[in-house]
C-alpha cells in the first residue's frame, strides 16, 4: 500500500487546497490585512493575513439579494456558499479569528441562515462540517421562501496549506473505499440521522459537500437512502478516482477503451460474485437509484470528469444491444472487485444509479479553477444538466 502522502500526492499531483483557485484575475490570490474590505469591518489578529477568497463582499455571489427558492441556479449558488462557510469557518479557527474578526458567518447570513452547530473532526479537532439552519426574512418580495430547505449540512473539501494530513487520510480512504469506517464519517452521518430522527424528517433537510466533502455528503445521502430517507445533495466536484477516460480526445477510442472495460468488469463480477449476491447486488442498486443528487462536475477536473462517461456510457451500452453487460459493469469498479477479493468487502463510493448530473463548460484557466468551489456560485455559467435515472 503507498504511503498516505504519496497516494494523496498521486492524485492531487500539485497539493493545492480543495478551494482550488479563485477568480479570472491572477491577482485575486495576494494576501490582503483583515478589514481591508467588507462588512465586519475589523482588524486582523496582528500577524495573521487573509486572502480575498475568505471575503464574501469579494468573492461572494453578492447579486443574491433576493433568492429565488424554485430556482435551481440559486439553490446551486448557495449551496455553495454555504459549503464555502466551512472552509472559512475552519480558516478562521486555525488563525483565531474570533466574534467581530471571524470571517466565515457572511457566508451563510447573506442568506438569511444561522449557524446551528460545527461538525468537528475527533483526530485533529479540524472543523469539517456544519449545520445551518434557515431564518425566513420578512416577505419583501413576491418570492416565496417554501421552497427553502430547513437545514442544509454542509461538508468541506480538503484543507493544504497548512497542510491537513488528515483530510490527506481520508483522501486515501476514499479511494479505498472505507471512508465508511472513518470517525470523521461517523461523527458526519451520526449528525444526519439525529437532524432527520429528532428535527424535521426528511423534507426539509439539504446536504451539501465538495470533493471531499462530497464523498462525506455521497456517503450520508446514500446510507439514508438505504433506510428509504431521501435527502436533497448538491455534490461539487465529487471524487472519482480512475484512468481519467474523459480526458481522450478521440471519441471512437474512448467509445472503445469503456466498452472494453465494461466487459473486464461484467466479467470479473460473473466470475466473483454467484447469481444469488449477483440478484442481491441489483436490487440494492435499483431500490438506491429512487434517490437522485444533485452532481456539479467540470470536464477539465480530472478528479470528478469521469462521472461524464460513467453515466453517458450506460446509455452507449444501451444503443449497441449490450445492456445486460453495460448495467452489471456500472455497479462495480475492478478496483472494488479487487479489494472483495482479497477479503476487504467494501461498496465504491462513486457508484451511483441515478443522479442529476451538471457539467460547467464555461472555461477554465487551470486545473485549479476547474476544481475549486468558486466557480459554481458565478454568474454567466455555460452549464449541461441531464437527468440520469437506471432502470
Amino acid at each position: 500500500m503507498l504511503p498516505v502522502i504519496g497516494l494523496a500526492q498521486l492524485f492531487y499531483p500539485a497539493i493545492v487546497s480543495d478551494e482550488g483557485y479563485w477568480g479570472d484575475d491572477r491577482k485575486k490570490k495576494r494576501r490582503l490585512p483583515f478589514g481591508h474590505m467588507g462588512k465586519r469591518g475589523n482588524r486582523e489578529t496582528e500577524g495573521v493575513m487573509a486572502t480575498m477568497r475568505e471575503y464574501f463582499s469579494l468573492s461572494g455571489p453578492l447579486h443574491l439579494t433576493v433568492v429565488d427558492w424554485k430556482c435551481a441556479n440559486h439553490q446551486r449558488s448557495v449551496a455553495a456558499s454555504l459549503v464555502q462557510g466551512v472552509y472559512i469557518l475552519e480558516r478562521d479557527r486555525q488563525h483565531n479569528r474570533q466574534g467581530p474578526q471571524a470571517l466565515a458567518p457572511p457566508w451563510w447570513e447573506f442568506f438569511h441562515f444561522r449557524l446551528r452547530r460545527q461538525l468537528v473532526d475527533d483526530a485533529d479537532f479540524s472543523i469539517f462540517g456544519a449545520i445551518y439552519e434557515f431564518k425566513s426574512p420578512p416577505s419583501n418580495s413576491n418570492h416565496s421562501t417554501q421552497d427553502a430547505p430547513r437545514y442544509v449540512i454542509a461538508f468541506r473539501g480538503t484543507i493544504t496549506k497548512p497542510y491537513s494530513s488528515r483530510d490527506l487520510i481520508l483522501i486515501q480512504d476514499v479511494f479505498l473505499n472505507r471512508l465508511h469506517r472513518s470517525s470523521r464519517f461517523e461523527t458526519a452521518i451520526q449528525a444526519v440521522q439525529n437532524m432527520v430522527a429528532h428535527e424535521v424528517g426528511d423534507s426539509n433537510i439539504w446536504l451539501a459537500g465538495h470533493s471531499l466533502g462530497s464523498a462525506m455528503a455521497m456517503l450520508s445521502g446514500k446510507n439514508m437512502a438505504k433506510k428509504g430517507i431521501f435527502l436533497k445533495a448538491f455534490l461539487f466536484n465529487p471524487l472519482y478516482f480512475s484512468t481519467p477516460i474523459e480526458e481522450i480526445k478521440v471519441e471512437k477510442l474512448k467509445q472503445g477503451i469503456r466498452v472494453v472495460s465494461s466487459v473486464i468488469r461484467a466479467g470479473i463480477s460473473v466470475a466473483l460474485k454467484g447469481n444469488q449476491e449477483r440478484s442481491r447486488s441489483d436490487d440494492q442498486f435499483v431500490a438506491l437509484s429512487v434517490w437522485v443528487p444533485f452532481l456539479f462536475v467540470n470536464p477539465n477536473d480530472r478528479f470528478c470528469c469521469e462521472y461524464i462517461g460513467y453515466f453517458e456510457h450506460r446509455k452507449k451500452m444501451e444503443e449497441i444491444g449490450a445492456g445486460c453487460v453495460g448495467r452489471v459493469a456500472t455497479q462495480n469498479s475492478i478496483r472494488g472487485l479487487f479489494l472483495s477479493a482479497i477479503g476487504n468487502e467494501s461498496e465504491p463510493l462513486h457508484l451511483l444509479p441515478s443522479a442529476n448530473l451538471t457539467v460547467n463548460l464555461s472555461p477554465s484557466l487551470d486545473f485549479k479553477q476547474a476544481h475549486g468551489i468558486q466557480q459554481w456560485w458565478k454568474l454567466n455559467l455555460s452549464l449541461q444538466s441531464k437527468l440520469y435515472q437506471y432502470r
